[in-house]
């Protein structure tokens, strides 16, 4: 079995050696400690790169970097794409009126979840709409 080599997350109530306490005597802000390997997500239906994850995968995955998916309605069709490339394989067909949660927009495409298909992939900027 093929292992990633990243840690997952988990809350800590200890606070690290020196970290300031309030009033109280409970930690200012709470803190993290990596507790064993991240879950391995399929990433077809997982919003998990390298780079980036859905931040509703927290609990599971460490990334460099978690994003908050903003729901958007999309004003037509357009195709959900394994890459950014236009070449790349295609996913599903969404159509005008599906919501889409996008965690990247990154130039012409943005990426992030079809909620309905349960799937991710990128799709072109260009289709998305206004937040229903």
């Amino acid at each position: 079995m093929k292992s990633s080599g990243i840690s997952s997350a988990r809350s800590s109530n200890q606070p690290p050696a020196g970290q300031p306490h309030n009033s109280a005597g409970t930690p200012e802000r709470s803190s993290f400690a990596l507790a064993g390997r991240s879950a391995h997500l399929d990433p077809r239906t997982h919003a998990v790169r390298g780079d980036l994850a859905d931040l509703r995968l927290a609990d599971r995955v460490f990334a460099p970097h978690y994003a908050a998916p903003m729901t958007v309605t999309l004003d037509s069709d357009v195709t959900l794409r394994e890459a950014a490339s236009a070449a790349s394989a295609t996913v599903a067909q969404l159509r005008a009126g599906d919501a889409f949660e996008v965690l990247e927009l990154a130039g012409q495409n943005a990426w992030g979840v079809a909620p309905a298909q349960g799937l991710v992939g990128y799709i072109l900027a260009a289709a998305i709409g206004a937040r229903p």
